[in-house]
């Protein structure tokens, strides 16, 4: 049989549309087959911007002779990470387990009634010290197979039942002021950060440590946040040319990216340097919250209207190729400022090759000539191949895109931002929406097969929501609603969240996680879409289900807050009110400044809702007169109608 993924709508399955093995999507037929040929799956999982994916890809998967063997001795199923968030969290969480670590490409072998036996991440074509070649690994699975099947099928069988035995841990209060000096531990005071490298943008645990400074006064919050966004904006993980941040530094320093940019990250990082201007005014956090929304604009924006996936880490085969410089290259590019760029980006080999990745570790002296070499550098680099483009639009990470967008459009008073942003949840309503039932992601306008989990539900709802505030339109109010609705009909059971619907497709474990990591968790995005739903209704039901979902993840923020660090915003911003914003204007001109002053002054995570008078939204109800209500529990102070009086009520201390 062929390999069948050329019609698939994941960017990543279709990359390996061309190889030798006869591929299959996750798919019950893939498991028929596998029943029917009494042979076992082997799954592996990745994404289309994973380096040692594609290193695999080249190594084992485009060999004839390793395909021909998987042909006869297994079913092969090729899962988009991405789109089918379910099946890897089931096989990762085993592959951990079963391990002791994770990663990408993920190769794990099933019985075929989906039981994981033996698991993996990268398997060499060669044989290396201490690890087997990929040949070894299947050799060695089909002679187990064949002669002690019945071993296999016990660890498989075992295997499931401990993830299924597995519960989430009791809830407990949110001490916010331990979790912040449990930071401070792990906080690094010279390269900031928190741990060691690899170095991740700690994006989550600064917007909580923002919230916490604005509502204690906490300097060592602030220069923490601080610290992190200078170095991490000024390091090679930023890019100095085009904006936007790349997944992680590989070293301690923010010096050497892993150079894949994802849409995840770079909206996370948008709403932090945000949110960083409006609480300190550092020149830096605006230029980057600019930059970094231009990035999206520019090269994440797809011709549907909303924000693909990622751009891939490799170009013509080398990681960074696209993003690194030679001094010889420099000069070609730029001629006699080639000197000054080399002193002023740190040119000095710090990637491979004689290559270095460009930081700009302090503003330039001469910001005119920046500005002019800095564009000479782009068109430069826009004759290299541009890096892979991972087309597919994921509801959860669009739904995070929507709310920092909305939120940077009005702060920095750039109504593109927020033009965009609508256009991208006008994609989600009307091509990933079917009635209240959402569809995880699309590709070129034609919506995928793989059902929304609790991440893309909750994420898509608060990007409503956030954009309710800013343009009055309460259409955005009822879909946020409606996705909420089905989330406490389709993710909650015994008390619980679940990551999967209960209409969903049965797998062998339904996954449940409440660690925000790179991607804040569903119930973590739940808690702060229910809290800010409850606000704007005064809903008892609403607001017992934000509390539940909080709860989940109370124990992790007790013990580990650098991995809580959506939750202990949501916290944090429950612990300030939280405060209830309704400005109720005729026109959107009056409205403007009200709205820009609610978005830059009150707490994030206060709920805002404008619009005229006989808006849906139950917060606007009654409300009449053209002002700004500042409330708590829908207990309101006096109106006020002034910008400045809107300050000095969220601000009385300024």
């Amino acid at each position: 049989m062929a390999n069948e993924l050329g019609q698939s709508t994941s960017p990543y399955l279709r990359q390996h549309a061309g190889n030798p093995v006869e591929w299959r999507e996750w798919s019950e037929r893939a498991f028929a087959e596998a029943r029917e040929r009494d042979v076992p799956i082997f799954l592996s999982v990745g994404y289309s911007a994973c380096h040692w994916c594609h290193v695999m890809a080249h190594e084992s998967f485009e060999d004839a002779e390793t395909a021909a063997y998987l042909a006869e001795h297994f079913v092969s199923v090729k899962v988009d990470r991405e789109e089918r968030p379910d099946v890897d969290a089931i096989y990762m969480a085993a592959t951990v387990a079963m391990t002791g670590q994770g990663g990408w490409p993920m190769s794990v072998f099933l019985t075929p009634a989906g039981e994981p036996f033996f698991c993996g991440t990268y398997f060499p074509k060669d044989s290396r010290a201490g690890m087997a070649s990929f040949r070894q690994v299947l050799e060695a699975i089909t002679d187990a197979w064949q002669n002690r099947r019945e071993q296999l099928d016990g660890i498989g069988k075992r295997v499931v039942e401990q993830l299924g035995a597995q519960q989430p841990a009791g809830q407990q209060a949110f001490d916010l002021a331990q979790a912040v000096r449990l930071l401070k531990l792990d906080f690094d005071p010279v390269d900031a950060g928190f741990g060691q490298a690899p170095k991740f943008p700690p994006s989550m645990v600064l917007d909580f440590l923002l919230r916490h400074h604005r509502r204690t006064g906490d300097e060592d919050a602030l220069a923490m946040v601080a610290h992190t966004c200078d170095r991490m904006a000024r390091g090679g993980m930023y890019d100095q040319l085009a904006g936007g941040f790349a997944r992680y530094s590989v070293d301690g320093q923010w010096i050497v990216p892993h150079f894949e940019k994802m849409l995840y990250d770079n909206a996370l990082l948008l709403d932090v340097y945000t949110h960083w201007w409006t609480i300190s005014g550092d020149p830096l956090a605006k230029r980057v919250a600019e930059e970094t929304a231009g990035f999206l604009l520019a090269e994440l924006r797809t011709p549907e209207g909303g924000f693909a996936s990622a751009l891939d880490a490799d170009t013509d085969g080398e990681e960074g190729k696209y993003y690194a410089w030679t001094p010889e290259q420099l000069r070609e590019a730029i001629g006699d400022d080639a000197d000054w760029v080399i002193d002023l980006c740190d040119v000095t080999g710090t990637f491979e090759h004689g290559t270095s990745v460009l930081q700009l570790r302090q503003d330039p002296d001469d910001v005119d000539r920046w500005k002019r070499v800095r564009e000479a550098l782009q068109r430069a680099r826009g004759a290299r191949t541009y890096p892979g483009r991972d087309g597919k639009v994921v509801a959860a990470w669009n739904g995070l895109a929507i709310t920092a967008l909305t939120r940077a459009g009005v702060v920095l008073e750039r109504p593109d931002y927020v033009e965009a942003a609508e256009a991208a949840a006008r994609l989600i309503r009307e091509v990933h929406l079917d009635g209240a039932r959402l569809y995880r992601t699309s590709r070129d306008g034609v919506r995928g097969s793989a059902d929304g989990v609790l991440e893309d539900y909750a994420a898509v709802a608060q990007g409503c929501l956030t954009l309710l505030g800013a343009t009055g339109d309460d259409e955005w109010y009822r879909v946020a609603e409606a996705l909420l609705d089905r989330v406490l009909e389709q993710f909650v059971a015994d008390g619980s969240y679940f990551d999967t619907a209960a209409d969903a497709e049965r797998l062998v474990w339904r996954p449940q996680d409440a660690t925000d990591n790179a991607t804040p968790s569903g119930v973590s995005l739940a808690a702060e879409a229910f809290t800010t739903l409850a606000s704007l209704t005064g809903s008892d039901r609403y607001e017992a289900a934000a509390q539940q979902a909080l709860g989940a993840s109370s124990a992790i923020a007790h013990r580990a807050p650098r991995f809580a660090g959506r939750a202990l915003a949501v916290a944090e911003a429950i612990a300030t009110g939280p405060l209830e914003i309704a400005i109720v204007t005729t026109t959107p001109d009056a409205a403007r400044e009200l709205v820009r002053v609610a978005f830059a002054d009150a707490p994030w995570g206060t709920a805002i809702a404008s619009g005229a008078p006989g808006s849906a939204v139950p917060l606007m109800a009654g409300r009449d007169l053209p002002a700004a209500y500042v409330c708590q529990k829908f207990t309101c102070r006096l109106p006020v109608t002034l910008p400045e009086h809107l300050r000095q009520e969220l601000r009385p201390a300024d």
